[in-house]
């Protein structure tokens, strides 16, 4: 009958249309996702503030209830911890009057707090805190796990001012008036994440979720970064797609039939929901009994019958569609269901009628698997996979109903997304126990949470710690300029006999050796009217240099020097060298340093309480190497100012925030005790990262940074730096996660043999794991090059931990910053102090956060100066240069 294939044909969807529909769901998606374009979205993707699925350690008892259709199911689910193997439920359903669903907003919430009381009352519940999850099957917007406000109704339900109120109060306010207070209202959710949670119960976690009943609906868990509409950036988040909505705008107008064109004019929200009266049960029959109609019409159907009953609404079921399509018994059904309606069919009748409810459920089936398609290729190529693993959990009469519809849904989503392997699950109990599921998941994470910060609390500095740590250093400051005083100081505050910055008149070429890690740098510096040139070149210097003999460590320097002279065929000329020593050195002029100790990793015997100009110049004896000339000896901290200085006059603040840290300034020289001479001003290195050697940190200290100071090799010493540089800090995070390992708040308790190695959790990791939007799979592959096999939780805690580490870090160099530039305001007698502070270090260029941090808080502790940062490019080897420079302009020809 052609009439009949033309119906056919027309309710039958080919695969590349699917493909098709899959990739606009995908683009819609996208639109609901984005903060800019979510307002005009179809599938509105809400946030539902549900960051983690079960991880089998949940226990306790909680209360659910769950509004369905007709009913009030409420029920009592005790968890015992056993990896939610064997969930105890008990239940009970009460009956809804008709006339709450289309009454008053209010008489529904107290109808289910009724409801809940007279359950509370059968079970002789305990009267102490009882949780509760409430299952909201409509579209919410989501601010907080126990904070939603409806969008709107559906199914039939449409009770008066609720629109824009906040569903959790109005049900806290119904069970507080049937004096419940024990009962407390902890999470609201969908039937779609209720299902997705239920069936993440059985080991491994179910991530997607999907509802094919009445209406129909998705959630999956996205990347939290990616969910625009939530104020959570970290972690993964749980979004309900709401897309009943999609081709609200239009994009499904290609597959609408003019059967689907009848069945939305004549329903109560015409325009609206194109996608759900495609799929959801709510509509199937209607769709059947349209097609029917228009056969009947050609005369393709019912001859000589009567077919007015077939106008009348919802007289053909859903649940009839899906009877007639069973193999065995849908002939004789369809006959039933037919008479029924006073029609007298023939057995071609009968056959057509079946062939129209298959072609309906089957394209409901492919439109299903399009969409859930979309969902598994997004979430495939957010976490930059080439194949996603992953579980979906799957409820609703639809798919409950009929093999048919779910081996469609498989084979297509199968063929619709082949880079995806989804293991479809149906839901055992609808949603109460997914529901249970996400309150206890939800007091769990509270609970953890509170135990975090609480081991975290002490490395959290509040505003009045850090103006004692910067009055502190202010006292230190003082103490160290103090020709006296200066023994007792735990901040040195060395003369450096630099008295000037550059000016731009300097001229020449010059050697500049830069020595203060594993690995240092000769270079020649060509100062010209027109700017600066340089060649450098790198040397390593093997552990075994750095911690034998001083002799050994020099022999090393001199002979890395000839090596770089001869290369830039340097031989024959004696250049003029600044030497950026940097360690603590007591200045005696700017040609001699007196090496005070070393830091940093180095040990090099025979060294300390040397001069180590003369240590170099006796290592070039031992070399026969004579044509060497050292003008001045800096510290990386003097050399990376004087080379900002270049650029910008106003730079008088040195800082170096890398592997250790330090700081230098312009002095008075009036207020340099240490030094005769009361004219102009001379740059003061500071080293403070000693600051607190004296026990005045003490309080700050916590008890990780006692362990990592207790395994380094100057243990008591350079205390500072031990709190702020990158030498120490991922030492800091180590020690703070075997804490966490250790209550069983990381890991899941689980040992973990590699983290217990000294410095295997290094500083540059931090700078990795807190970048911004940095996706937590990333979080993750840095933990399992560790051996750590770590979830999306533990992922969210070690960021979290790394960012408190860092933050304090910033605060702390903040505070020591904002005592300098105070002083230098008051010396001054200034009422605004414009300085610029030359910085170099790798925590502070390589950390994403650390420098806008820094500056932050100095703002906030020292507001009357205007503070410039002006990072070094080229290292303080430029800068030795320029000190060389600027010794040789100054003494003239």
């Amino acid at each position: 009958c052609p009439q009949v294939q033309r119906a056919l044909l027309a309710l039958t969807i080919p695969l590349e249309t699917l493909q098709a529909v899959k990739g606009r769901m995908l683009q819609a998606m996208c639109k609901g996702l984005s903060r800019q374009t979510h307002a005009q979205a179809n599938v509105r993707m809400l946030p539902t503030y549900i960051c983690s699925t079960p991880d089998g350690t949940e226990k306790g008892d909680l209360l659910v209830v769950e509004l369905c259709q007709s009913h009030v199911r409420t029920l009592w689910v005790t968890l015992l911890g056993d990896g939610n193997q064997s969930p105890q439920v008990t239940y009970k359903i009460f009956d809804m009057p008709r006339d709450i669903i289309q009454g008053k907003g209010e008489a529904l919430f107290d109808f289910i707090a009724q409801c809940v009381r007279q359950f509370l009352g059968g079970i002789s519940s305990p009267q102490h805190r009882l949780p509760l999850g409430f299952v909201f099957p409509f579209s919410c917007r989501h601010t907080r796990l126990d904070k939603a406000e409806l969008i709107s109704w559906s199914k039939g339900f449409s009770c008066s001012d609720m629109e824009g109120k906040d569903i959790v109060q109005l049900l806290r306010s119904a069970i507080n008036k049937q004096e419940l207070y024990h009962v407390d209202v902890v999470a609201l959710m969908n039937d779609t994440v209720g299902t997705m949670m239920t069936c993440s119960m059985g080991g491994e976690p179910c991530e997607v979720a999907l509802v094919v009943g009445t209406g129909t609906n998705s959630c999956f868990m996205a990347e939290a970064q990616q969910v625009e509409m939530a104020e959570e950036t970290s972690g993964q988040m749980c979004v309900n797609t709401e897309w009943g909505h999609f081709g609200d705008d239009g994009t499904l107008s290609d597959i609408l039939t003019p059967y689907d064109q009848h069945v939305d004019r004549e329903s109560s929200n015409p325009g609206e929901k194109r996608f759900e009266k495609l799929v959801g049960s709510l509509y199937l029959g209607e769709i059947v009994r349209h097609v029917l109609t228009a056969l009947a019409a050609e005369k393709a159907l019912f001859a000589g019958s009567s077919v007015a009953s077939l106008r009348t609404k919802d007289v053909l079921k859903t649940q009839q569609v899906l009877e007639i399509i069973d193999n065995e018994e849908g002939m004789a059904e369809a006959r039933r269901a037919l008479e029924a309606l006073g029609l007298q069919p023939s057995e071609r009748d009968c056959c057509r009628v079946q062939q129209i409810c298959r072609a309906v459920v089957s394209r409901a089936a492919a439109l299903c698997a399009a969409g859930l398609a979309a969902i598994l290729s997004h979430m495939c190529q957010s976490r930059e996979l080439e194949r996603l693993v992953v579980n979906v959990g799957v409820d609703g009469e639809l798919y409950r109903g009929h093999t048919r519809f779910r081996e469609i849904l498989q084979s297509v989503t199968g063929l619709l997304a082949p880079e995806c392997m989804a293991t479809l699950l149906p839901s055992v109990d609808g949603t109460g126990q997914g529901a249970a599921m996400v309150t206890a998941v939800a007091l769990r994470l509270a609970a953890q949470h509170r135990e975090v910060d609480q081991l975290l609390a002490p490395l959290r500095l509040s505003r009045a710690d850090l103006e004692r740590v910067q009055a502190l250093m202010r006292r230190e400051m003082e103490l160290g300029l103090g020709s006296e005083s200066n023994v007792n100081a735990s901040v040195r505050m060395l003369p450096t006999y630099v008295c000037g910055t550059p000016d731009g008149t300097e001229r020449g070429e010059f050697l500049a050796l830069d020595l203060g890690g594993t690995n240092f740098r000769v270079l020649v510096v060509r100062v010209a009217q027109d700017g600066i040139c340089m060649a450098s070149e790198i040397y390593a210097i093997p552990t075994a240099v750095m911690q034998g003999t001083g002799e050994a460590l020099f022999d090393h320097i001199i002979e890395c020097i000839m090596d770089f002279q001869l290369k830039q065929d340097l031989m024959e000329q004696v250049l003029p060298l600044g030497f950026t020593f940097s360690f603590p050195c007591k200045q005696l002029g700017l040609d001699k340093a007196v090496l005070l100790s070393w830091t940093k990793g180095f040990s090099a015997s025979g060294c300390v309480g040397q001069d180590v100009v003369q240590l170099l110049r006796e290592a070039a004896q031992r070399k026969q190497h004579l044509g060497l000339k050292v003008v001045a000896v800096v510290n990386d901290t003097v050399g990376t100012m004087m080379s900002c200085g270049y650029d910008d006059p106003k730079c008088e603040i040195g800082l170096i925030v890398g592997t250790g840290t330090n700081a230098c300034y312009m002095e008075e020289m009036q207020n340099v005790g240490t030094v005769e001479g009361q004219q102009g001003r001379m740059c003061i290195n500071m080293e403070w990262g000693a600051f607190g050697d004296n026990g005045c940190l003490d309080d700050i200290f916590t008890d990780f940074d006692r362990l990592v100071d207790e395994k380094t090799i100057n243990a008591g010493k350079q205390r500072f730096e031990k709190l702020i540089s990158g030498m120490y800090l991922g030492e800091i995070v180590r020690h703070i996660l075997l804490a966490l390992v250790e209550k069983q708040l990381l890991f899941r308790g689980k040992p973990c043999p590699k983290l217990q190695t000294r410095d295997i959790f290094q500083t540059k990791f931090l700078s990795t794991i807190e970048i911004d939007g940095l996706a937590l799979r990333q979080v993750r592959a840095i933990l399992q090059d560790l051996e750590l096999q770590a979830s999306f939780e533990d992922s969210v805690l070690v960021q979290k931990v790394c960012q408190t580490v860092s933050l304090r870090a910033a605060q702390l160099c903040a505070a020591g910053l904002a005592a300098m530039v105070e002083k230098m305001r008051q010396n001054r007698g200034l009422a605004q102090l414009a300085v610029t502070v030359g910085v170099d270090g790798t925590l502070y260029k390589m950390h994403p956060h650390f420098s806008q941090h820094l500056q932050q808080m100095l703002w906030d502790l020292a507001p009357s100066c205007t503070v410039t940062f002006l990072q070094s490019e080229d290292g303080s080897g430029k800068g030795a240069a320029l000190v060389a420079a600027v010794a040789c302009r100054r003494a003239g020809p």
